[in-house]
């Protein structure tokens, strides 16, 4: 493996209630010094749920997503608050977002979207053993909770408002291990 650059200098070029752009000085273990930008996120990260009603059903979400200014139908997620641990933080953000908590909540894995500039990792956690639970969220508006069966995904996935990677690699993942529990 490579020996990882030295960072010789990191700067804020912007910075909003969300994100901080830096550059970064690098300097390569073969001599060569370049610049780097990359969008730096909160230090807790984020979770993803993937509340399964039943064995079969999971519980996805229609949300107004402003990147690409459309509805995406997407899984439950958020920022890990300060202090916040994982799961409590994915069991908070199901209860905002589809009505229910979870008894078993387990760590799957945690993702990232483009580690090339962003530092956002997002931890995916299965969400079993539904209850009714609501909380109140800081959406702006009702979110719509669409149930779907697991084993349907190749038809979710050719749908035009189902495109965020992050929730199509945790699907993929629960519906592998779901799988591996059925032939055990």
């Amino acid at each position: 493996m490579p020996k990882k650059p030295q960072i010789l200098n990191v700067n804020t070029v912007a910075e909003t209630r969300l994100f901080k752009v830096e550059t970064l000085d690098l300097e390569f273990s073969n001599g060569v010094i370049v610049q780097y930008e990359r969008l730096k996120t909160s230090s807790y990260g984020a979770v993803l749920a993937v509340p399964m009603l039943d064995g079969e059903t999971v519980l996805l979400i229609r949300e107004y997503a402003a990147g690409v200014d459309r509805y995406e139908l997407a899984l439950p997620k958020g920022r890990i608050e300060a202090g916040e641990d994982v799961l409590d933080a994915a069991n908070r953000e199901m209860m905002e977002e589809v009505g229910y908590g979870a008894r078993q909540l387990t760590l799957l894995k945690a993702l990232t979207s483009a580690p090339g500039y962003s530092s956002q990792q997002t931890y995916v956690v299965l969400a079993e053993m539904l209850y009714e639970q609501r909380l109140p969220g800081d959406e702006p508006e009702v979110i719509e909770v669409v149930p779907w069966q697991i084993s349907k995904l190749d038809e979710l996935f050719r749908q035009g408002d189902c495109t965020e990677a992050r929730s199509i690699a945790a699907l993929y993942m629960v519906r592998d291990l779901l799988a591996k529990r059925g032939r055990s």
